[in-house]
């Protein structure tokens, strides 16, 4: 037991530790935004100070002596008080973005970043947790923080604004006033590290138990027929009594917590009405015992109360949701993930395709007239294949079948020897659409996508082959944001295959992804795809992407015809009509074919 005890204190305080480490820098960042922050709430710490000095003064200098006007006069400074503070609440939610955004914006950073690594790591295995934590576990991070952040700022200048006050009315006010602050928070914030553990062993057992209730709702016929349902009872009974377990360990650090919220915000009132004949003998004023229980009740009480309250509820929580953040991820299966183009020179694996079409047949329905009717192709390690054909003849769901985006609904696709598995797709191909991807983050992002260990100067040497090099120097910087709106159909282009020429796959396929360039940058573009050591299929929408290429593939819906560029111009009439180079005499013939079936 105290070896478990002694495992599970290190993993708790690493985790504490780690969230507190990331936390500093962030802070560190922000530090003008804080300041800023700080400064509109200084007038709270006015109002505050106002409200309890203002009613010791209008009793001891007006009401008890006599002059009612003049105590009129403080109660209307004490009110007067609040009207700066409603200013300060507005500038204080205009500050409160300048720290609540960049924290979720980070986190949902964080983790694409951690999916991305994931999937190119460990052939396509991307968790839930990813999906979680971008979507739901970020918001909580970003209310948590924002919660906090206005609690804590509340409270810090609102204990200032009244121990301030009661040091102006008696400083020995302070002597029965701070023991029981101290000892109230003191006990409360003992209790957040155990809290944060049992709440986060909470969450797992909840976890654990709707997991076992998922696979129990799916196998109820199996547990029956194996007749395992007394070993299951076992197992389901085991994980609600863990469950029970955490939550009333949860119950009990609560209980503490109840206490500290006593401790701090009932106790200080009562020990001063105790103590008040000994503070009026020793020169406390009757107005200044009011003054100091207005402090107390209207402002200190309230305020410790909001911040413990904060702290443990949306405080506990995000320490669990943060620790999800900083945590290692979990490491990387056995690496097969990027495979390694085949050796140039080394016998057979040479001369393995990179992927394979045999016999496939592919219709969107199986009453719809198929768009590939029983297709084989073979596209080689490096080499350069273009696709070409009218509009809905099929080329881009070849493209789709190839990557193993579409399944086939007959035949085999085959990627270097073996039957083409979404496991594999991202260690074999990189699939490029005529619709460009490019989220909001710097340039170097969005071209680390694929590949997020690539260095400087392999960036530049594909802007300078590619043609990246004018957007980079618009920009400025790698590290110049990137704002897809402000970008043209063009550059977005240009940046997908900057990213796809880095990532440098066995197998790259364009489907028109080059559309929305000149014909010089599109050549340049292809051209150096077509240097790399991996094979390029290239979807054309201008034959001067068939005449670049090694083979062509000519698609006329289901009739489809492969060779050079000269070999189809003798032996292609659709090829030649693309090329505006048929003969006198096939025009008819060309015209009279059948239109290709509908994609």
């Amino acid at each position: 037991m105290k070896r478990g005890h002694d495992r599970a204190r290190p993993a708790r305080d690493t985790a504490l530790r780690r969230v507190a480490r990331e936390a500093r820098p962030f802070l560190r960042a922000r530090t003008a935004a804080i300041l800023r922050l700080s400064g509109w709430s200084l007038l709270e710490f006015a109002q505050t100070f106002l409200g309890g000095y203002g009613v010791a003064r209008a009793l001891d200098d007006g009401f008890l002596a006599g002059r009612p006007v003049t105590g009129l006069l403080w109660l209307a400074v004490a009110a007067v008080a609040v009207l700066p503070s409603l200013l300060a609440a507005r500038g204080v939610f205009g500050r409160l973005a300048d720290l609540v955004e960049p924290l979720r914006d980070g986190l949902v950073r964080r983790a694409v970043a951690r999916a991305l690594s994931g999937a190119l790591g460990r052939s396509g295995d991307v968790s839930t947790r990813s999906l979680s934590q971008v979507t739901h576990q970020s918001e909580i991070a970003r209310d948590g923080w924002a919660g906090l952040v206005l609690t804590l700022r509340s409270f810090v200048f609102t204990a200032a604004g009244a121990v301030t006050g009661l040091l102006a009315l008696s400083p020995a006010l302070l002597l029965i006033v701070l023991p029981p602050l101290v000892l109230g928070s003191a006990l409360f914030l003992g209790t957040l590290p155990p809290m944060a553990a049992r709440q986060r062993a909470y969450l797992a057992a909840d976890e654990a138990y709707a997991a076992h209730a998922g696979e129990l709702a799916a196998s109820v016929r199996d547990i029956a027929a194996a007749g395992t349902a007394e070993r299951t009872v076992a197992g389901s009974r085991a994980l609600a009594e863990t469950q029970l377990a955490a939550s009333r360990s949860l119950a009990r650090w609560s209980a503490v917590r109840v206490v500290a919220l006593a401790v701090c915000g009932r106790l200080p009132p009562l020990l001063l009405l105790l103590g008040a004949p000994w503070l009026l003998r020793n020169g406390l004023t009757p107005g200044g015992l009011v003054g100091a229980l207005t402090y107390l009740t209207q402002a200190l009480a309230p305020a410790v109360q909001a911040l413990m309250t904060m702290l443990g509820t949306a405080g506990g929580r995000l320490v669990v949701v943060l620790d999800r953040f900083t945590d290692a991820p979990p490491p990387p299966a056995d690496e097969p993930a990027r495979e390694a183009s085949p050796p140039p020179a080394q016998g057979p694996a040479r001369d393995t395709p990179v992927a394979e079409l045999h016999e496939v047949t592919f219709a969107y329905g199986p009453r719809a007239h198929p768009v590939l009717d029983r297709l084989s192709l073979t596209v080689g390690a490096g080499e350069h294949l273009a696709v070409v054909g009218p509009s809905g003849s099929g080329k881009s769901t070849l493209a789709a079948v190839l990557a193993g985006t579409e399944r086939p609904t007959g035949g085999a696709v085959r990627w270097r020897g073996h039957p083409a598995r979404p496991a594999d797709a991202t260690s074999v191909r990189v699939l490029l659409p005529q619709h460009a991807y490019v989220f909001t983050g710097t340039l170097r992002d969005n071209l680390r996508y694929l590949r997020p260990d690539v260095r400087d100067r392999e960036i530049a040497a594909m802007a300078d082959a590619v043609g990246l090099d004018a957007l980079l120097s618009r920009l400025g910087s790698l590290d110049a944001a990137v704002e897809p709106d402000r970008l043209s159909q063009g550059e977005r282009q240009l940046v997908a295959l900057g990213r796809a020429y880095l990532a440098a796959p066995p197998l790259l396929i364009l489907d028109e992804a080059t559309s929305r360039l000149d014909p010089a940058a599109e050549t340049r573009a292809e051209l150096a795809f077509a240097a790399l050591p991996g094979a390029l299929v290239v979807v054309a929408h201008r034959l001067g992407s068939a005449r670049r290429a090694d083979r062509t593939l000519v698609m006329d819906g289901p009739r489809t015809q492969c060779g050079t560029p000269g070999e189809l111009l003798r032996t292609s009439a659709l090829y030649r009509d693309l090329s505006g180079l048929w003969e006198p005499g096939e025009e008819h013939a060309i015209r009279s074919t059948p239109p290709p079936s509908p994609v």
